[in-house]
Parts: C-alpha cells; sequence; structure tokens
C-alpha cells in the first residue's frame, strides 16, 4: 500500500505526513498501518529506501497525544535495553512523528502455560532496575490517585520509572529477547505498580489471583513492598477500572479488568 493509498484508513492530511518524514524514510515503497494506541494518530510500518521503520505520528497541536508523543521521545534513549531504539524525531506546524527501528516479534500470550511468562515478568523485572531519567523527575504518577484517599495516593509515590502500560500487545516476544513497546506515558512512582499492573493483566488472561501474584514474586520492586501499599494499590485499581467499564460498557477487554481488579481484591481480602 502506497502512502497516498492510506486517506480512507488515516486523517485525509496523511500525505502531508509521509512528505514530511520522508528526509529520514527515502523512497516509501509501502506502508501498513498498524492498530493505533490512544497516544497517536497514525503508527505504521514503513519500507522504504533507507529500511524498514515503525512510524508514530499525531497532529502537531496541545493536548494529551503531543504531550505523549514528547515524553516518549524523551525516555527513549533511557530505556532501550528494553524497547525499540528512537532512529530520528520531526514535526511542522501540523504533525509531530517519531520513527523507530522495527523489531522482529510478536505480542506476548499472557495465558496460563504460556511460554512467554517468563519473558514477560523479565521484561517488568528490567524496568525497575532502570536508572530514572533526570527528564522523569517531574512526572509523577498520579493515575490512581483520585481513587484512593490521601493517605494511600501517598503510598504510590516513588522514584521508580514507571511503564504501567503492561498488556500483552505492548510485549513483544523475539527469538533472544523481549520488549516493552509503546512508552506513552512513562511516569515515576513506587517501584511495585509495574508488577501490579502485571497482575491485574495476568488474572484477565485466566490466571488465578494467587498465580499472578507468584509470577510478580519475581520482580524485586514487588517483594520490597509492603502488604498495606499493595493492598491500597489493589483498592483503587479495583475503583479506577470499574469507573472506565462503567463510562464505556460496550468495551469487553474494560470489563475483563474490572473483573481481574475484583478478583484480585478479593484474593487479598480486600474491599472497595
Amino acid at each position: 500500500m502506497q502512502p497516498e493509498e492510506l486517506s480512507n484508513i488515516n486523517p485525509p492530511d496523511t500525505q502531508a505526513l509521509w512528505n514530511l518524514v520522508r528526509p529520514y524514510t527515502g523512497e516509501q515503497c509501502d506502508v501498513q498501518p498498524t492498530v493505533r494506541g490512544y497516544g497517536a494518530d497514525v503508527t505504521a510500518i514503513v519500507q522504504c529506501e533507507n529500511g524498514p521503520v515503525f512510524v508514530k505520528a499525531c497532529r502537531n497541536r496541545p493536548g494529551g497525544r503531543r504531550a505523549s508523543i514528547i515524553r516518549e521521545r524523551l525516555v527513549n534513549p533511557h530505556v532501550r535495553a528494553v524497547s525499540a531504539a528512537l532512529r530520528w524525531h520531526i514535526e511542522d506546524e501540523q504533525w509531530i512523528a517519531l520513527g523507530f527501528e522495527v523489531i522482529e516479534g510478536q505480542s506476548a500470550d499472557f495465558t496460563p502455560g504460556s511460554p512467554d511468562l517468563p519473558a514477560v515478568v523479565g521484561v517488568v523485572q528490567q524496568i525497575g532496575e532502570l536508572p530514572l531519567p533526570e527528564q522523569a523527575h517531574d512526572w509523577q504518577e498520579t493515575r490512581w490517585d483520585r481513587f484512593a484517599d490521601e493517605a494511600d495516593a501517598q503510598l504510590f509515590r516513588g522514584a521508580t520509572l514507571l511503564f504501567t502500560d503492561i498488556n500483552p500487545g505492548n510485549v513483544m516476544i523475539g527469538n533472544k529477547r523481549a520488549w516493552a513497546v509503546d512508552w506513552s506515558w512513562p511516569t515515576r512512582g513506587a517501584g511495585f505498580i509495574d508488577p501490579a499492573c502485571l497482575v491485574v493483566q495476568l488474572i484477565a488472561a485466566g490466571h488465578l489471583a494467587e498465580a499472578a501474584e507468584s509470577w510478580a514474586a519475581d520482580c524485586k520492586r514487588w517483594t520490597d513492598a509492603g502488604r498495606r501499599e499493595i493492598d491500597a494499590f489493589a483498592a483503587a485499581t479495583l475503583r479506577m477500572n470499574r469507573t472506565v467499564a462503567e463510562r464505556r460498557p460496550d468495551e469487553s477487554w474494560l470489563q475483563s479488568l474490572a473483573e481481574a481488579a475484583r478478583a484480585w481484591c478479593e484474593h487479598r481480602g480486600v474491599t472497595s
């Protein structure tokens, strides 16, 4: 599919994007759109003169998507041990775009018995060990705050770089390594949060809560946390997922996450 043929898939002004990135791509032979997340208007693998590249772009106007793209650009040099490398970035008045190396892998399987699980846990453990970049000192994690009282919200503070968007689509498994991709909103907070997010995802994928926590126990940041911290986060996670699922009742995956959070709270004896 040629770039000029994308208007029926992506915004009608997409051609301006492909013109913008051409100095980095050279001639663009084929563009394969990928599933877009909330942090981008366009995501695609581009086969081009200068080699394949994964392009992620959004309209260059104030708001969450632009802020997310910028944050992902800033954090990339510090997370390349676990993520795809950013090869270039460019913007004009209309578009802001990132060009990443194309990684060879497939989305992780989170279901019980999956051979991918050790690699998934390994990625979460690696993220917890990354040094906090200077740019991230102001990226305090606050998304769970409104679902917890003030005292509990303080338990979510910390100096660990967080990914938070752990799900099967964002963990890629290759022949010899795994990656965490789509660093749309990295933050700074308590180190147990990423393993806790993994627990909810594992339960949603079919694990019993006890088994899901046993996988998290392979992460040092999880074992370093106290029961109160994790219980408070479990309760806030249930409130958050329940609220989002109620607002978007037609999206079954949100219902699954809310049910997983409820099962986790029941396992821990947490009320919400």
